[in-house]
């Protein structure tokens, strides 16, 4: 098998994930991207070590590595996720931040512009 079936493959996988992360606001989307970029990763690390034919396999055993980590990142993720839930009653990334700066909903500049020249008129 060719290197670049894969290769591009994991090319494909990885740039899904990343527009996954800049793209999406909901919290446990981003964690699916990032979990879609590390399998990404693995199928590279695979597909090298197959191409390379490294009688460690030292290429499949840090894709070993690689998912036992995303395990405990995904499961660690999602107890925070859902700790905040429970607390803010969201999982909206942009009114986490916008709340943890301190712009509330009751905040001035939370307040839209529109709804302010309707406040002074």
């Amino acid at each position: 098998m060719h290197l670049a079936y894969p290769a591009v493959l994991s090319a494909l996988l990885f740039c899904t994930g990343l527009y996954g992360v800049l793209a999406r606001r909901n919290a446990i989307l981003v964690l699916m991207s990032v979990e879609l970029m590390l399998n990404a990763v693995n199928l590279n690390l695979v597909a090298f070590d197959v191409w390379m034919r490294d009688t460690l396999h030292a290429g499949q055993a840090l894709t070993l590595f690689v998912i036992a980590i995303a395990a405990a990142e995904i499961g660690i993720g999602l107890a925070i996720v859902l700790a905040v839930y429970r607390n803010r009653g969201t999982s909206d990334i942009d009114r986490l931040r916008d709340a943890a700066e301190g712009r509330g909903d009751d905040h001035p500049e939370a307040i839209a512009p529109a709804q302010k020249t309707e406040a002074a008129a």
